[in-house]
This record gives C-alpha cells, sequence and structure tokens, in this order.
C-alpha cells in the first residue's frame, strides 16, 4: 500500500469518528430510510480494474482528473442508526464537464481520461465509507431543465433493500429547480443532500439510511 493510500484511508479513519451516533435510537424511535431515485441512463457498463476510492486518479496516469477536486465521507446506517457494515457502496458520476464515462452519453462536453467515473467501496467496521472525487459538472437534461451537480450511489447488504438514490450538494442554485428534487417533501430533500463539513479539502458527509427486509 503506498503512502497515499495509507494517508487517505488514516484520514478517513479519523474523520469517520463524527459521523458515527454514540448509540443506536431508542425502540420508540427509527430514522427514514434514504428516499430512493432513478437510477439514469449513465450506469456503469464498461469493465475498468480501477474502481478504488480514489476517482481523481486512474491506474496508468500520471495526470489527475480536471476540476474541483473534493472528499465524500459517509456512513450507512439502518433505520434504529446502527452502522452497517460491509455494504458494497457503488457509486458513479460525471466529470467535472459534465459529462459521463458511459458510451451512451453522447454530449458535446469533453472526456476526461484521467478521471476514474466510478467506484465500488465498502462499509468499514463502524459503516463508514470516504471517497476522493470531483465536483460534479452540470448538464442539460432536456431543454430548460440543467441538473445541478449530483452523484449517483447503489448501496447494498444480504438484509437490507437495495438503494439507489441520488447525492446533491447544499446551497447549490440549481438544486431548487432541479424537476427530480422538487417530485420529494422537504424532509426528503434533506436526507439527499450532503453538507459541507471542512473548506481545506473541500469535504462533504451524507447519511445514506438502509430499511431491513
Amino acid at each position: 500500500m503506498n503512502q497515499t493510500r495509507r494517508t487517505f484511508l488514516k484520514r478517513g479513519a479519523a474523520g469517520g469518528l463524527a459521523l458515527t451516533a454514540s448509540s443506536s435510537l431508542s425502540a420508540s424511535e427509527s430514522l427514514q430510510p434514504t428516499p430512493k431515485e432513478i437510477k439514469g441512463p449513465f450506469y456503469p457498463v464498461t469493465p475498468q480494474k480501477d474502481k478504488d476510492f480514489d476517482l481523481t486518479k486512474v491506474d496508468g496516469l500520471k495526470e489527475e482528473a480536471k476540476g474541483k477536486h473534493i472528499v465524500i465521507e459517509g456512513q450507512v446506517v439502518d433505520e434504529t442508526g446502527a452502522p452497517v457494515e460491509d455494504a458494497t457502496v457503488d457509486l458513479w458520476q460525471a466529470n467535472h464537464f459534465g459529462r459521463y464515462r458511459h458510451p451512451h452519453d453522447r454530449s458535446d462536453s469533453p472526456l476526461d481520461p484521467a478521471f476514474q467515473g466510478w467506484a465500488i467501496v465498502p462499509s468499514g467496521e463502524k459503516g463508514e465509507f470516504r471517497f476522493k472525487t470531483v465536483f460534479p459538472g452540470t448538464y442539460p437534461a432536456s431543454e430548460g431543465w440543467t441538473r445541478p451537480p449530483h452523484i449517483h450511489f447503489k448501496v447494498s447488504k444480504r438484509g437490507y433493500e437495495e438503494l439507489v438514490t441520488q447525492m446533491y450538494f447544499e446551497g447549490h442554485e440549481l438544486n431548487e429547480k432541479d424537476l427530480l428534487i422538487k417530485r420529494k417533501t422537504k424532509a426528503e430533500q434533506a436526507q439527499m443532500i450532503a453538507t459541507l463539513k471542512k473548506q481545506d479539502p473541500p469535504t462533504y458527509r451524507y447519511r445514506i439510511v438502509l430499511q431491513k427486509v
């Protein structure tokens, strides 16, 4: 394991402590599962060996992905607030220019060979996960509708309902205009928006609540 990887994981373990609830909720309390969302047309279909937690680098390339590099720190919990260990966290997103690394994305925006595009990471002992990526670009979904920056998630573990959802970024002006977000209640919207917790490096935190089968 190289020094960069060790440092990233060490920082993730330390930063993740703030995400972990001090205890599970009482029997009379429960968390609402994270709202589901459409998978979209650009779920990864092209095989690639590099699917690790750092989307800003691709094995074999010296260049780093273009755009603003950010960190996402998250935690997977159940409806009682208890951490869900070893959940599979599958994520994909558009690059800095607003284009997916997918053969069906016919956008005129450029591809970025140095951007990994998607990743599969496990949640840790306390349900935590952490990855480095770029702030996603916006792109037109149809005439008059521009999608805000977002990251797609598919989270699964035996004994829980598989969750497909989208994570948004707090404070972005396009959130209030997005046709998908507007379908959600205010409470549901709040569950789908990551909060900025640190500026250097820009670090967002996000909690995912899975529902037991």
